[in-house]
């Protein structure tokens, strides 16, 4: 994709639009192309060269001296700035340039950047303070259409080679640790966020079992019949009707009556669906980290 519009750049930024417009008529930061119809737009040049402003001006600099440097300029402040010393980034330094070498296809300043925050803050913190926010920055975590095809599956393949051996080298859960199944329904394909699920909930010493996606409803009853978990937990990602939703949800607590579910969506995906009695619902891993929490109490 080489077309964004500003509100797109403000997604991926998370600078306000009109903060954005400020700084391109005050300090000449973009300069946006038209399309025939006189529509602004701009190219990944462009998004790149705002992400690094955006990475910078957050760890003090000003705005003005950032607009006024070329691309080359800023991408050597940038490594400076990366290099860990004297003056360390905060979390939005990394976040921005993740996303910077996601939407450019840079596998290894995306790579050398997420060594640096594995460095700098262990584990855990790089994936719930940095990675995550990225992840909903992106629009990863549900089907939002933001993404063209091409780049989506670039920053999701390259994700899940970093998530499958952060998962494997946890230790093992102790035997009486509490149990989670994990799944996709039918015609659910993305996984990021169920992945991230995994991965926390094995932080938090629980024992999982990974279905993975696209996953018919005999087969969650077959592994629980099997498994006997203490939860079952499940993502909706991309847009259904109520009704549908509703008819899934009936099935699988017909399927699995005594098992606690637990549901993770985005809330403007099911707010008109009308959820049976018992169903826990979430909107993010942040609330599941603190249902966590306030178990473990």
């Amino acid at each position: 994709m080489n077309n964004f519009t500003i509100s797109q750049l403000a997604q991926f930024s998370g600078v306000k639009a009109h903060t954005i417009r400020m700084w391109e008529q005050r300090h000449n930061a973009l300069q946006p192309h038209r399309s025939e119809g006189n529509t602004r737009y701009y190219d990944n040049q462009q998004l790149r060269r705002l992400l690094n402003i955006v990475s910078l001006q957050e760890n003090g600099r000003r705005i003005s001296e950032l607009c006024a440097m070329s691309d080359q300029e800023l991408f050597k402040q940038l490594k400076e700035q990366a290099g860990l010393e004297p003056d360390l980034p905060g979390e939005n330094f990394y976040i921005s340039q993740l996303l910077a070498a996601g939407m450019t296809y840079d596998t290894f300043h995306f790579e050398k950047i997420l060594a640096h925050c594995l460095l700098r803050y262990g584990m855990k913190q790089t994936y719930t303070e940095v990675v995550y926010p990225m992840l909903q920055r992106f629009g990863l975590l549900w089907v939002t259409n933001e993404l063209p095809p091409a780049q989506e599956h670039f920053i999701s393949n390259l994700l899940r080679q970093k998530l499958y051996p952060a998962i494997d080298s946890l230790p093992p859960a102790k035997a009486d640790a509490s149990s989670w199944l994990l799944f996709l329904p039918e015609n659910e394909f993305h996984d990021l966020g169920l992945l991230m699920t995994d991965y926390l909930l094995r932080l938090q010493g629980q024992k999982t079992l990974y279905l993975g996606s696209n996953v018919p409803l005999a087969s969650v009853a077959s592994a629980a019949g099997d498994w006997e978990p203490q939860n079952l937990l499940f993502f909706l990602v991309h847009r259904d009707s109520p009704e549908n939703i509703e008819g899934f949800l009936q099935s699988l607590q017909e399927l699995l009556p005594q098992t606690p579910m637990t549901l993770i969506s985005s809330p403007g995906l099911v707010q008109e669906v009308n959820f049976p009695s018992g169903l826990n619902r979430l909107h993010s891993l942040p609330e599941l980290e603190q249902l966590l929490k306030n178990n473990n109490k």
